[in-house]
């Protein structure tokens, strides 16, 4: 069986919380590059009351993609908006995958 990338683990892990997940990076054949909904969004989740952003990423490229987000204007507007974003870090143990989450 194929390993799950972060971006499936972080999808369900949201299902399992209850969210209506969808991916909404996508691949610009064009430009040949991914690109983020508003450009900081990986996946959009939402259940009663909340609209989630998660961008998805590994641990070791975490700080990165927090200076990213927090230096993209989109972030501010979609807090403003009432969402929830977040940055999951995925790294593997021993044991398991484990999952850092960050709180915009």
């Amino acid at each position: 069986m194929a390993k799950k990338s972060p971006l499936q683990r972080s999808k369900k892990l949201l299902e399992d919380e209850g969210f209506v997940v969808a991916i909404v990076e996508r691949w610009n054949p064009w430009a040949k590059v991914r690109q983020d909904l508003f450009g900081i969004i990986d996946l959009l989740g939402v259940k009663k009351g909340i609209t989630l952003g998660v961008q998805v990423t590994t641990l070791s490229h975490k700080q990165g993609h927090i200076d990213k987000m927090e230096a993209h204007t989109n972030l501010k507007q979609l807090l403003q908006a009432g969402w929830e974003v977040k940055l999951h870090s995925w790294r593997e143990l021993k044991d398991g995958w484990q999952v850092d989450i960050k709180e915009f």
